[in-house]
């Protein structure tokens, strides 16, 4: 079942991702996301004055975020606009977008701003509170580093999803290296031509500004900390479990960013976009919870969900991008649809360019959005898990206007 709301060409953006406590983690995940918007919205002179409704993605809190949707509006100039916040961790921005679509397709709002963010450096310690504990002592957590580490129904952790599928579906070390090679190759083409194909959607060189974004403290000539490997480099590396496959090789690292997406409706759509010849429709979305402990396998029968939704079957598909912090996640998810592995995220994914859990499902789209576009058009699948065996997708459409 399409949906009525469309993304205008053009009205998205996200900044490069930095590594872990790289050259973004002095900045505040909202404070920063509203400072690089105000930018981003000038730059393709649309007023702030549009939105009557936003929605904020951060799964990492932030000191004040509990103000949410309407403090980051409000730092952009849309002091009247409001909208909820949302944390469904890495599966977050496209749950930010369906939210957006539907209120638009409800006619609630009209124009909408997603916007996504995370500083997953610097993550806060928490302390819960508990009178009633020894001497009133309470629990406390490391919010990044102890969820990483402790899904609190199984006890184990985001990399023990990882093995029990490869052990599952006896996936090799070696068939997730190659699988490594293959996206670090398809990124090389995102840098072709002096990064020709980010300079689409993003802002580069980038200037990092100081904490109190008065001045600039340094540039980013794109994203940061990415690792270049090579079949014996990878071949020295050993399974960080013990007895496991998965190496620090076939994973994600942590980074921070931010990324935001417009929302609205056909005709506003028209007249926002960068080019109105090209149509972004939103065709379905879907949601899927794997068994415990298992979430690379979420991603399929989420993907399978949206494409039931969008009336529509994998073969259908012209381009498949997917949030993959193991390697592991692609190697099941084209053994189960039959969906070539070797089509599957050109120009990059969250594989090699990090993982900064809200804004990468906004930043997986906008790249699917801009290859749609290169080809000349067609329908693509983004689908992506997360936290608790969980996965959101979205199937959507880049059409020419006639």
């Amino acid at each position: 079942m399409s949906q009525s709301a469309q993304i205008p060409y053009g009205a998205y953006w996200s900044t490069p991702f930095a590594k872990w406590q790289g050259s973004l983690a002095h900045l505040h995940g909202v404070e920063f996301a509203a400072w690089v918007a105000n930018k981003e919205l000038e730059k393709r002179e649309i007023s702030p004055d549009v939105f009557d409704y936003s929605v904020l993605g951060i799964t990492v809190p932030q000191k004040h975020s509990f103000y949410g949707a309407p403090w980051f509006m409000g730092m952009i100039g849309a002091d009247d606009v409001g909208g909820p916040s949302m944390s469904q961790a890495c599966a977050t921005g496209v749950r930010c977008l369906q939210n957006a679509a539907q209120e638009v397709d409800n006619e609630f709002a009209t124009t909408a701003l997603v916007a996504t963010c995370d500083r997953v450096s610097n993550g806060p310690h928490m302390y819960y509170p508990d009178p009633k504990g020894p001497g009133g002592r309470g629990q406390h957590e490391d919010w990044t580093l102890d969820n990483m580490g402790c899904d609190p129904l199984g006890k184990h952790s985001m990399l023990q999803t990882a093995e029990n599928v490869a052990t599952r579906h006896q996936i090799t070390t070696e068939a997730q290296h190659d699988v490594v090679l293959m996206r670090q190759e398809q990124y090389a083409d995102a840098l072709a031509d002096d990064s020709a194909f980010l300079k689409r959607f993003m802002t580069l060189p980038f200037d990092v500004p100081h904490a109190n974004f008065k001045k600039t403290v340094g540039v980013m000539e794109g994203d940061e900390g990415l690792y270049t490997s090579t079949a014996e480099s990878l071949a020295k590396l050993k399974p960080v479990m013990e007895g496991g496959t998965v190496t620090f090789g076939g994973q994600t690292h942590p980074a921070d960013g931010n990324a935001c997406m417009v929302v609205t409706t056909p005709d506003k759509a028209k007249e926002m976009s960068a080019d109105r010849n090209i149509v972004i429709k939103l065709k379905g979305f879907g949601m899927a919870r794997a068994e415990l402990a298992y979430m690379p396998e979420a991603p399929v029968p989420a993907a399978n969900a949206a494409l039931k939704n969008a009336g529509m079957e994998i073969s259908e598909i012209d381009a498949v991008k997917t949030h993959n912090p193991f390697a592991a996640n692609d190697i099941y998810f084209s053994s189960q649809t039959g969906f070539d592995i070797k089509r599957m995220n050109n120009y990059g994914s969250t594989l090699v360019w990090g993982h900064p859990q809200a804004p990468m499902g906004v930043r997986g789209i906008i790249e699917l959005i801009e290859e749609l576009a290169i080809r000349g058009g067609g329908t693509g699948l983004f689908t992506g898990c997360a936290a608790g065996d969980t996965a959101m997708s979205v199937v959507l459409s880049v059409e020419d206007s006639g």
